[in-house]
């Protein structure tokens, strides 16, 4: 995995994906933020809460570009005069790795030709079936801290290991075709199934009500007859 590769490796190895570009003052650096929401509605606050949140980290951001996951999300950011660099459509209901590296590699471009200095992603993850909570990963650049690698236990010192053609060239092919893409192809999936449990439940919430108000209807309509 990459912490294999990276921890195995000198600590002054560096590498693109790993680069804070600390050297781009932080009222200059562009920020991506790929925003994942609904096709439709009738899913309670589902696409609500992750798209008021995504807007508070777009209008703080200087120079935000927008990814749009989902019909919902392009309507709400059109609607506040959001501009949308990219939009992903009839993604959400049915999650697949293609379309996570349709994503993945957008943005991966645009942060190795430096339009983007920081790419983020927002979903919603299925705590329980009754809670769901809006999530913020960090996809690029990669943290080094976030990577931890020990030896297994009793093997002594870890075995010299050679990676070729390079250590670089290596996490040049499994940051993006790995990492990057498995981590929004688990967002999407979160994201579905989050979106799933919130419309049984607004389902069910107004199936309890129509029975509550057909129950008062009934009752009043009884009432009026035995006067």
């Amino acid at each position: 995995g990459l912490g294999d590769v990276y921890k195995r490796q000198s600590p002054e190895l560096e590498h693109k994906f790993f680069d804070p570009r600390t050297d781009v003052p932080e009222q200059e650096r562009k920020v991506g933020y790929i925003v994942v929401s609904g096709d439709k509605g009738l899913a309670g606050a589902y696409n609500h809460n992750v798209l008021r949140r995504a807007e508070e980290y777009v209008r703080q951001s200087p120079h935000p570009s927008l990814f749009v996951v989902g019909i919902v999300g392009r309507v709400y950011f059109q609607g506040r005069g959001i501009p949308i660099v990219e939009e992903f459509s009839h993604v959400v209901q049915n999650p697949t790795m293609r379309r996570a590296r349709e994503i993945g590699d957008e943005v991966v471009r645009r942060f190795l030709d430096r339009s983007l200095d920081e790419v983020h992603i927002l979903y919603t993850e299925m705590v329980s079936p009754l809670k769901l909570e809006v999530r913020e990963r960090t996809l690029l650049p990669l943290d080094r801290a976030n990577f931890h690698w020990e030896p297994p236990a009793g093997q002594g010192a870890p075995q010299e290991v050679t990676y070729v053609p390079s250590p670089e060239a290596v996490l040049d092919n499994i940051i993006p075709s790995g990492y990057i893409r498995g981590m929004v192809f688990g967002a999407l999936v979160e994201s579905f199934s989050s979106e799933q449990s919130a419309r049984m439940t607004a389902m069910e919430a107004a199936s309890d009500n129509a029975k509550a108000v057909s129950y008062t209807h009934l009752r009043a309509h009884e009432t009026l007859m035995n006067l």
